[in-house]
C-alpha cells in the first residue's frame, strides 16, 4: 500500500511537471511547439488519419481475399456441453477501405507540411474541396494543397493565424522596385517586386486596407531611385500628400490625356535606345544609358472610364488606348503600373477588361461586389476566388495576393498610415525627377540608314 508520503510527492511532482509546461508553453511557445507539441500532434494525426480520411471520403474501397476460421461442430455429439468443434479455413473476397499513404510529416514555426500518396484515380482537386474539413478535424486553423509532381500532394497545415498581428517592416533602400508591405499566410514577408511581377491590380472597398497597402507601396518606393506619376481624378485628394515625391499628378482627365501621351513617347524612346543597342530591355543597356524607372499610379480607376456625357467620350478613349499601351510595353521598358478601384467590372467597358488582362500581380481585399472580385481574380483560380469573398470585415489590411505563375496566399499589410508615407515622400523629395528630364516627348530623328 502506498504511503501518504509517496503520494504527496507524487502530486507534487506532478504539479511541478504541469506548471512547468504550463510556463514553458507561454514564454517559450515555439520551442514548446518543436518539444512537445509537433510530437504530440504527429502521433495523433497518424493514428487518426484512416478515419479522417473516410469522414472525408478521400478513402477507396478494394477486394481483397481473406483467410477466415469457420468453427462447425461435429454431429453426433453427446451433449451441448461436450460438442466437439472442427475448424475450417475459407477464403473470401472482402471489401477494405485504404487511405492515402501518409508521407514523413514535417513541422514549421506556425504549422507542419504532410506529403500525401493519391490513391489511383484521385487528384489535388478532392483535397483541396475537403481542405476545410481537415483543418477541423485536425485542430488547426487553415489547411491549404500543393501540388508536388504527379501522384502527390503537400498539405500545408497552419495551427493559428499569423495574419492577427503584424509588424511593419522597415523600408528596403538596397532592393530596386521592391517593397515589403506585410506578411503572408505562410509566415514570409510578402514582397512586391516590380521586375517579377511588373503591373499590379488592387480591388478594395472602403475600410478594406486598401490605402494602407498603397501608403506601404508608397513609403517602401519613396527612398528608391524611382520616379513616381500619380492619377487621382477624384481631385487629387488620395495622391496629393505624396506630392513631394510625385514626378507628376494629374487631377482631371485632360491632365490624364497628356500624362499618358508622354509616358507613351517615353516609351517609343526607349524602344528605340534598345533597338539601337541591340538589346531586349532596358536593363540590359549600360548603366550611363539607363533611364529612370517610373512607377505609375492609378487611384480609382473607374473614373478614367466613366462618362458623364458623349462629349467626354473621345478622352476616354484616349485614356483607355494609352494606358493600354503602358501596361502592354511598360516592362521591357523600365515602366510600370499599380492601378487601384473599389468598383472594376466589365460595364465599365472593354478598356477595363483589355487592362486587366496586362495586371498580371492581383490584389484582392475585401469588396462589396462578387462582380468586382471576379474581376481581379476569376480569370486566375476560383479558391482564390473564394477566400477573397471569405473575408471578414473585421480584418482591415487581409488580402488575397495572386501573381503570374498562378499561385495565390493569403496576405495582409502592416498597419502604414498617411503621415508616415507623406514623411517618408517629404524626407526623400531630392529623388525626385522633374517630369520634363522624366519623359522625352519630341519625336525621335529616324536614322538615314532606317529611313531609306
Amino acid at each position: 500500500m502506498i504511503d501518504k508520503a509517496t503520494l504527496y510527492e507524487a502530486l507534487a511532482v506532478l504539479v511541478a511537471v504541469v506548471a512547468g509546461g504550463v510556463a514553458w508553453r507561454r514564454f517559450h511557445p515555439l520551442s514548446f511547439w518543436f518539444g512537445v507539441g509537433f510530437p504530440a500532434r504527429a502521433v495523433w494525426l497518424y493514428a487518426t488519419w484512416l478515419h479522417v480520411a473516410s469522414a472525408c471520403k478521400l478513402t477507396h474501397k478494394r477486394r481483397r481475399w481473406r483467410i477466415s476460421l469457420d468453427t462447425v461442430p461435429v454431429i453426433g455429439s453427446a451433449s451441448r456441453e461436450a460438442m466437439a468443434v472442427v475448424e475450417r479455413r475459407h477464403l473470401r473476397r472482402v471489401e477494405v477501405e485504404r487511405a492515402p499513404r501518409l508521407g514523413i510529416i514535417r513541422p514549421s514555426r506556425l504549422g507542419w507540411r504532410l506529403p500525401i500518396k493519391l490513391n489511383d484515380g484521385q487528384i489535388p482537386d478532392d483535397f483541396a474541396k475537403v481542405a476545410e474539413r481537415l483543418a477541423h478535424a485536425w485542430r488547426a486553423h487553415a489547411v491549404r494543397v500543393l501540388d508536388s509532381k504527379p501522384g502527390k500532394v503537400v498539405l500545408i497545415a497552419t495551427r493559428k493565424d499569423p495574419l492577427i498581428t503584424v509588424a511593419p517592416m522597415a523600408p528596403t533602400p538596397d532592393d530596386l522596385l521592391t517593397v515589403r508591405p506585410g506578411v503572408l499566410e505562410n509566415g514570409r514577408p510578402w514582397v512586391i517586386d516590380f521586375k517579377t511581377v511588373p503591373h499590379w491590380l488592387l480591388a478594395g472597398a472602403t475600410q478594406s486596407g486598401k490605402s494602407t497597402l498603397m501608403n506601404a507601396i508608397i513609403r517602401g518606393l519613396a527612398p528608391q531611385p524611382v520616379a513616381l506619376v500619380g492619377f487621382d481624378l477624384k481631385g487629387g485628394v488620395e495622391l496629393t500628400p505624396y506630392a513631394d515625391r510625385l514626378s507628376a499628378l494629374a487631377t482631371t482627365r485632360a491632365t490624364c490625356v497628356q500624362l499618358l501621351e508622354g509616358l507613351v513617347s517615353e516609351l517609343t524612346h526607349r524602344m528605340a535606345d534598345c533597338r539601337e543597342h541591340g538589346v531586349r530591355n532596358v536593363w540590359r543597356l549600360p548603366e550611363h544609358l539607363r533611364r529612370t524607372p517610373i512607377v505609375v499610379v492609378v487611384d480609382e480607376v473607374a473614373e478614367l472610364f466613366l462618362m458623364a456625357d458623349k462629349a467626354e467620350k473621345e478622352q476616354v478613349a484616349k485614356t483607355a488606348t494609352a494606358l493600354l499601351r503602358v501596361a502592354q510595353l511598360g516592362r521591357a521598358f523600365g515602366v510600370y503600373l499599380i492601378v487601384c478601384g473599389q468598383r472594376i467590372g466589365s460595364d465599365l467597358g472593354p478598356g477595363v477588361t483589355a487592362l486587366r488582362s496586362q495586371l498580371s500581380g492581383r490584389v484582392c481585399h475585401r469588396v462589396n461586389d462578387p462582380e468586382t472580385a471576379n474581376m481581379t481574380l476569376g480569370d486566375m483560380d476560383p479558391a482564390a476566388l473564394d477566400a477573397a469573398r471569405a473575408i471578414p470585415t473585421e480584418t482591415p489590411g487581409v488580402a488575397i495576393v495572386a501573381g503570374s505563375d498562378g499561385s495565390w496566399h493569403r496576405a495582409r499589410s502592416a498597419l502604414t498610415t498617411e503621415a508616415e508615407a507623406e514623411t517618408a515622400a517629404h524626407a526623400h523629395r531630392e529623388l525626385t525627377t522633374p517630369w520634363a528630364q522624366l519623359v522625352r516627348t519630341t519625336p525621335r530623328a529616324i536614322p538615314d540608314d532606317q529611313a531609306a
